[in-house]
């Protein structure tokens, strides 16, 4: 007989509120949790099921408007609903630590990402600040960041979002916590990355016997992480079972129906016959500040009403393509051409209509909204630059947008950003890009930080838009999921390149570029033993046993 793990984490009828503006509601409403030492527990369920509110309270800890109203949270035999803030000051980093969805709005800009990793093994009196960092720079190579001896040297804001979530992660184990709070930590990477930081991930936990709460949307993901998965919905349990288990026969419709999210296809639109391009881009070369070359020899033609899904790793080119086509970094050589027409390379020179044109919905819809404006605002300030429209013609404007992207104003014109979930701030995000009444939009990774439901939801949405009004999308990606369900053309690039392109049917089945080939296989399946068999698949054919 197998013994049971030591108890490390136990949580026991939870309930906490959220503060309405006027009143305490519940937002968990007595929940149960229970984590072994060295387990993985995997929290899933969409937008507003209360998943980083009970990755946050595992700490003892109440976000902003919160507040734990009843129930234990015993952590190690300490009890954190009555344990003093010094008591969990020392627990927090040390024997528990947390890594964000976000690391770039984690981060402090105005240090250097191993100063910060240093600070918590120095507070907690666990390593000098040299043991520190050359325990940051093993963690670097264990986590295989690019440059492990020089990296943490750099500022936030000079790596790429994959290489900062995984500084983060090397972060959070360096103080080699007993547990450690996952939300989202691979949300904002591509296929490929996402496969190595799993499997870091997976690898540290495994090594040190550290427990970990994995908070994820992707169930594939968490199928390859936890050893438990428990289903949140509005704040209550739906039902937990172990992995396998819950993979082979959920027992609820709402896990069911999580399960079968990913069924949503439509059907792949031909260029139209004997039309010119609405926007080509011919032999586009590009850098950054007199850098290294990062666009090489870039041609891509976007035919009206279709969506070309730009693919490929983090710093492989795909939202450089973009800034060049918006204007925000102008071309050292090769033409962008808008319906025949030339357009100046610096946004600066592009007349107003040539700007308007163009329009963009970024990803994090957190940091892209002013969290200080209201809705209609934010919506209604591109109509009016654009559009001229003034008082009552704005306002009827703003609600129209805001009907189109099935939102009632009459609930959500007068409400400030941080008010909305995340598939509200998408919403708005398009709706803005809406307003200014462009013929071309740039979805830049817009559905990667959403929870699946939402993330369909969003689709449906961006594809019913472009059946009403013909828009061209530009779709960057890293989830071919997505390319699957709603591309027409897909577009591969690597290290700056275009390697291959084509029609979508064409583009998903063999043959492939071997770049093609590595993006395909690297598409998360809900198989527990994926991770492992891709992982020993690919140390096989380093090895040259597999030629």
């Amino acid at each position: 007989m197998i013994k049971q793990k030591e108890i490390l984490l136990e949580i026991k009828n939870l309930y906490i509120d959220g503060f309405t503006g006027e009143q305490w509601v519940p937002i968990i409403k007595g929940v149960d949790l229970e984590l072994h030492k060295g387990e993985v527990l995997g929290l899933i369920g969409e937008s507003g099921a209360g998943k980083s509110t009970m990755g946050a309270a595992a700490m003892g800890y109440a976000r902003d408007g919160t507040r734990i109203s009843d129930g234990s949270i015993n952590f190690s035999g300490i009890e954190l609903t009555t344990a003093s803030e010094k008591q969990k000051r020392s627990l927090r980093g040390a024997k528990i630590a947390y890594v964000a969805q976000s690391a770039a709005a984690s981060f402090n800009p105005a240090h250097k990402i191993i100063d910060q990793h240093t600070e918590a093994p120095r507070f907690h009196n666990l390593m000098t600040k040299s043991e520190s960092e050359a325990d940051a720079i093993d963690l670097y190579n264990r986590l295989q960041l690019p440059y492990p001896n020089e990296i943490g040297f750099r500022y936030p804001h000079q790596v790429s979002g994959g290489q900062l979530q995984r500084a983060m992660t090397a972060m959070a184990m360096s103080c080699r916590p007993d547990l450690i709070i996952f939300d989202e930590p691979t949300t904002a990477l591509d296929v490929t990355t996402q496969i190595e930081v799993l499997a870091a991930i997976r690898d540290i936990v495994d090594q040190f016997q550290t427990a970990a709460i994995y908070i994820t949307h992707d169930l594939a993901v968490v199928a390859q992480m936890a050893d438990r998965i428990k289903v949140l919905l509005k704040g209550e349990e739906v039902e937990e079972e172990t992995t396998e288990n819950m993979l082979i026969a959920p027992k609820k419709d709402y896990t069911k129906s999580l399960w079968a999210v990913r069924s949503y296809k439509r059907d792949q639109k031909s260029r139209p016959a004997s039309s010119n391009a609405l926007i080509s881009l011919q032999s586009i070369n590009a850098s950054y500040a007199k850098g290294p070359q990062v666009l090489e020899g870039v041609s891509i033609d976007f035919f009206k009403g279709t969506t070309v899904a730009v693919v490929g790793e983090s710093g492989s080119g795909k939202s450089t393509t973009a800034r060049c086509i918006s204007g925000l970094l102008a071309p050292s050589t090769g033409s962008i051409l808008f319906d025949g027409e030339r357009l100046p390379p610096n946004f600066k020179d592009r007349t107003k209509n040539q700007l308007q044109q163009i329009q963009m919905i970024y990803q994090m819809a957190d940091t892209a909204l002013n969290p200080k404006i209201k809705i209609k605002d934010i919506i209604g300030r591109p109509a009016k630059f654009y559009e001229d429209l003034q008082g009552k013609e704005l306002e009827k404007r703003v609600d129209q947008l805001l009907e189109l992207i099935e939102l009632e104003p009459d609930l959500y014109r007068d409400r400030l950003a941080p008010e909305l979930s995340g598939g509200q701030k998408q919403r708005i995000g398009i709706a803005r890009a809406l307003a200014a009444n462009p013929s071309f939009i740039i979805c830049d990774e817009v559905i990667s930080a959403l929870d699946q439901l939402v993330a369909e939801e969003i689709l449906k949405l961006l594809d019913n838009l472009q059946k009403e009004f013909d828009f061209t999308y530009m779709f960057i990606t890293h989830d071919l999921a997505t390319v699957r369900a709603i591309a027409d053309e897909v577009v591969v690039m690597q290290d700056g390149k275009v390697v291959e392109q084509g029609e979508k049917n064409e583009m998903f089945n063999p043959p492939h570029h071997p770049y093609t080939d590595l993006l395909l296989s690297s598409i998360v399946e809900m198989d527990p033993n994926w991770l492992t068999n891709v992982l020993d698949k690919r140390k096989y054919q380093i090895s040259g046993k597999g030629n």
